[in-house]
C-alpha cells in the first residue's frame, strides 16, 4: 500500500496539481484546517513549536502559519517532491518551517507543543497507525494537543458501500468526471486502511492520548483532538 502511495506522491503531474485536490475533494477542508488551528491554540503557547506529520504540499502548514504568526513548525513527509511543493506553498512563511523527508521515526524528538496528522493515517494499517500515534505522543509535552483527521467510515461492512457511494457522489458534485469519481471510489476502497470511528478512538487511547473528542465529520472523513 505504501509503495503505491509513494509512487503517486512522486509523480510530477500529480504533485503539480496536489494543492487543488483537498479543498475540492474533502468536505469542509479549509474549515477543518481553521478548526485544527483553533484546537491547537487552546493549549499551545504563543510561540509554540508544532509537529506536522504528512506535511507535503504545505496546505496545513500555510494555514497554521497564517493563523498563528509566532508558531514554528517541523513538517515531515516521505516525498521530496511534496516537500518542495510545501516550500512553494509557504512562500515567505517558509522560514518558520523546518522540513524533514521521511516518516515519524525521522521526526525530531521535540518536545512539541502540539501535533497534527491530517489525511495521512488511512495510508497505513492498524498496527502501524498505533505505532505512529504512540511516537507522536512520545514527542509531545505533557497535555499538548494532537489533531488527526482521515477517512473513517461509521457502521458495519454493509454500510461501507453506501458511504463510498456518497463519497463518489460528492466528487462528482465537485466537478470530477463520473468515471474518475468511480475510479476514486474503487481506489479508496481497495488501497486505504479505513476504520470505523470507534476503532480510531481506541487507537488514540491505546497510544496514550486522553479525551479524544470528535470535532469534524464530513461524509467519509472524521477528525479528533486528543
Amino acid at each position: 500500500m505504501l509503495t503505491n502511495v509513494q509512487s503517486a506522491f512522486s509523480d510530477p503531474q500529480m504533485v503539480a496539481k496536489y494543492t487543488e485536490g483537498p479543498p475540492r475533494f474533502v468536505p469542509g477542508y479549509n474549515s477543518m484546517l481553521s478548526m485544527a488551528a483553533i484546537l491547537l491554540g487552546e493549549r499551545a503557547r504563543e510561540d509554540a513549536r508544532i509537529l506536522v506529520l504528512g506535511a507535503g504540499g504545505g496546505l496545513e502548514l500555510n494555514a497554521f502559519a497564517q493563523a498563528r504568526p509566532r508558531w514554528t513548525f517541523d513538517g515531515v513527509d516521505p516525498s521530496a517532491a511534496m516537500l518542495n511543493l510545501a516550500k512553494e506553498t509557504l512562500g515567505p512563511l517558509a522560514s518558520r518551517a523546518r522540513l524533514h523527508q521521511g516518516y515519524i521515526d525521522d521526526a525530531p524528538e521535540g518536545p512539541f507543543d502540539g501535533a497534527t496528522c491530517l489525511l495521512t493515517l488511512h495510508f497505513v494499517d492498524v498496527e502501524e497507525r498505533l505505532r505512529i500515534a504512540s511516537e507522536i505522543r512520545r514527542r509531545l509535552n505533557p497535555g499538548a494537543p494532537f489533531v488527526a483527521a482521515h477517512f473513517s467510515i461509521p457502521g458495519d461492512d454493509d454500510e461501507r458501500p453506501v458511504w463510498l457511494s456518497r463519497y463518489s457522489a460528492f466528487l462528482a458534485a465537485a466537478g470530477v468526471e463520473p468515471d474518475k469519481a468511480a475510479a476514486a471510489r474503487k481506489a479508496v476502497d481497495g488501497q486505504l486502511s479505513i476504520l470505523a470511528p470507534e476503532q480510531d478512538v481506541v487507537i488514540l487511547r491505546d497510544a496514550g492520548f486522553s479525551d479524544p473528542t470528535l470535532f469534524y465529520a464530513g461524509f467519509t472523513f472524521r477528525g479528533w483532538v486528543a
